[in-house]
C-alpha cells in the first residue's frame, strides 16, 4: 500500500477528513485536480452553529470566527426572520465568511497532521479487490491504498467509477452568482426575497463584499451565456426592492440548482462524503456544511476500522451510511422546500406560502425547531431502544475541571469520558468504560451535574449513566 486512505478532492469535505485521519495517525494522501494556489473565488459562504462546533473541536474556530461576519438572524420572503441569537452553542449565528478561509484554515491543519497532498493529479479512473484500492491518474500513474473516500463535488469521478448512480433532478435553472461591493449596506441579516416571478438572496462576507443569488423566473438561458452586472442589478431591485449601488463585480457566474443523492454512500472500500454524495439547492446556506460535518462522521470510524483486523470494523464504517445517509436526505428535502416555496407562483400558492409563514411565525417551537435545523444543532442519530435518551444527540460543550471545555478536550480525536465532579474511574457505569482506555481522554465535568458522559470523537454521546449512591444505572449504545 502506498497508503492508508486516498481522499480525492480538496474542498473542505475532503480537507477536514485529511486531517482527522492524520491526526489519528493514518497515512492519508489528498489528490486534487486542481493547482495548490488557493482560489479567491467561492460559492459556500456561510458557516452554521454545528459546522463551527466542529471547527472549534479542531482549534480553528476563533480564528475563523475573527475573519468572518457573525449573522443572529435569517430572514425569509420578507415575512420570517429566524432567530438564532437563542441557539444553545458557543456560536450563537451563522458565520459569513468564503469557502476559501475555510479551506485555508483546514488545509493548514491537514498538512501540520502529516497528510499527504497531490495537487495537479486527476483521478480517471478505479479498481478495487479484497486488500484495497487502486485509483489510477491523468498521466497513468497509480496509487493503491485500504480505502478510497470520493470528495470531489457533484460531477464526482470516484462515484461514477464504481458505478453508484445520482438520482435526481435539476430544480431551478439559469441561476445567476454575484460577488460585488456594495454603495449602500443592507440590514444586518441573510435575507431571502421572493416577489415579481424573482428571487433574490444578499449577505455579506464581511470584507467589504458581498455575495448575491438571484433568478428571474420568465428569463431561462443556457449556462453559458454571460451574467453581465445590470441583469443582476434587475433582479436585485425586483425582488430586495434596491440594487444597493452594485459595483466592482469580482465573480460573475451562472448555475443550476440539482436535487441529488446517491442511494448508497459506500461500495465496497471507496466511500463518498459531501456534494459527491448529496447536493441540494442554495437555500439555507447547508452544503458545505453538511459535507463538512459527513466528514467529521467518517474520520473517527475509518481510523478505528483501520487499526483493526480486515473485516473487523465493517459494522461501524457501515454506521456511516446509517446516519449521515437520512440527515443528507432531510437537508436536501429542506432546502427544496424553501427554494419551491420561494418560486412557486399562482394565488393558490401564494395563499398556501402566506398561511405556511404565518403558522411557523407564531409557533415558537416551530421556529426553535427551523433554527436547530438550519444550525445542524438538532441533527441526533438514532438511539437503540432502551439507551439513555442523550445518547445519538450532540453534547453540549459542557465546562471542565480546571477551566477547559469539552470542544477543547475533543481535540486530541479520541473519545471523551466526562465523568461527574470528584468521580474516579472505577465508580463510573460499566458501559462508560467499554472504551479502550488508550483511546479515550478522562475528564470531569464542572458544572454539577450528575450524568456521566462518553463522548465519541465527532462529539456525539456514545454513552450516558447516571451514577446515584449505592447503584450504578446506565443506558448505553
Amino acid at each position: 500500500m502506498d497508503t492508508d486512505v486516498i481522499v480525492v478532492g480538496a474542498g473542505p469535505t475532503g480537507l477536514l477528513l485529511a486531517g482527522d485521519l492524520a491526526t489519528a495517525g493514518t497515512r492519508v494522501t489528498v489528490v486534487e485536480k486542481r493547482p495548490a494556489e488557493l482560489s479567491n473565488l467561492t460559492r459556500a459562504f456561510a458557516v452554521h452553529a454545528r459546522s463551527l462546533e466542529v471547527l472549534d473541536a479542531r482549534g480553528l474556530a476563533d480564528e475563523l470566527v475573527a475573519k468572518g461576519r457573525p449573522v443572529r438572524s435569517v430572514q425569509l420572503f420578507e415575512k420570517l426572520t429566524i432567530d438564532l441569537a437563542d441557539l444553545p452553542s458557543r456560536f450563537p449565528y451563522v458565520l459569513v465568511t468564503p469557502q476559501y478561509e475555510v479551506e485555508r484554515l483546514l488545509r493548514r491543519r491537514a498538512e501540520a497532521a502529516g497528510a499527504v497532498f497531490r495537487y495537479d493529479t486527476e483521478v480517471t479512473s478505479l479498481t478495487q479487490d479484497d486488500a484495497g484500492v487502486t485509483a489510477t491518474t491523468a498521466d497513468g500513474s497509480h496509487l493503491r491504498a485500504r480505502y478510497l473516500v470520493g470528495t470531489d463535488g457533484a460531477r464526482s469521478t470516484v462515484r461514477a467509477a464504481v458505478g453508484i448512480p445520482f438520482p435526481g433532478r435539476a430544480v431551478i435553472r439559469s441561476m445567476v452568482l454575484a460577488d460585488v461591493r456594495l454603495a449602500r449596506e443592507p440590514a444586518d441579516t441573510l435575507t431571502v426575497a421572493a416577489a415579481n416571478d424573482s428571487l433574490g438572496f444578499i449577505a455579506p462576507f464581511g470584507d467589504g463584499w458581498y455575495r448575491f443569488i438571484g433568478w428571474h423566473g420568465n428569463r431561462s438561458v443556457s449556462e453559458d451565456e454571460p451574467v453581465e452586472l445590470d441583469e443582476v442589478r434587475s433582479i436585485a431591485r425586483a425582488t430586495l426592492h434596491d440594487d444597493f449601488g452594485m459595483t466592482e463585480p469580482r465573480f460573475l457566474s451562472r448555475f443550476h440548482a440539482d436535487e441529488r443523492q446517491a442511494p448508497t454512500y459506500r461500495s465496497g472500500r471507496v466511500l463518498l462524503a459531501g456534494d459527491a454524495a448529496h447536493v441540494h439547492s442554495p437555500a439555507g446556506g447547508l452544503g458545505m456544511n453538511t459535507g463538512m460535518q459527513d466528514a467529521a462522521n467518517l474520520g473517527w470510524k475509518l481510523a478505528a476500522t483501520l487499526r483493526l483486523p480486515d473485516g473487523v470494523g465493517a459494522e461501524l464504517l457501515d454506521s456511516y451510511e446509517a446516519e449521515r445517509h437520512p440527515v443528507g436526505r432531510q437537508v436536501l428535502r429542506a432546502s427544496g422546500g424553501i427554494l419551491r416555496a420561494a418560486t412557486s407562483r399562482g394565488p393558490f400558492a401564494t395563499i398556501a406560502g402566506t398561511i405556511g409563514v404565518g403558522i411557523v411565525s407564531r409557533a415558537a417551537p416551530i421556529r426553535r425547531r427551523a433554527a436547530g435545523f438550519i444550525s445542524a444543532l438538532g441533527v441526533a442519530y438514532p438511539r437503540p431502544h432502551g439507551a439513555h435518551p442523550l445518547v445519538g444527540t450532540r453534547a453540549r460543550d459542557l465546562p471542565l475541571e480546571g477551566g477547559a471545555r469539552l470542544a477543547e478536550a475533543l481535540r486530541a480525536g479520541r473519545f471523551v469520558l466526562v465523568a461527574r465532579a470528584g468521580a474516579s474511574a472505577p465508580d463510573l457505569p460499566a458501559a462508560l468504560g467499554e472504551v479502550d482506555p488508550a483511546e479515550r481522554v478522562l475528564t470531569r465535568r464542572a458544572d454539577g451535574g450528575a450524568t456521566a458522559l462518553l463522548v465519541r470523537p465527532d462529539g456525539y454521546v456514545a454513552a450516558a449513566g447516571l451514577l446515584t449512591p449505592g447503584r450504578r444505572q446506565s443506558r448505553h449504545r
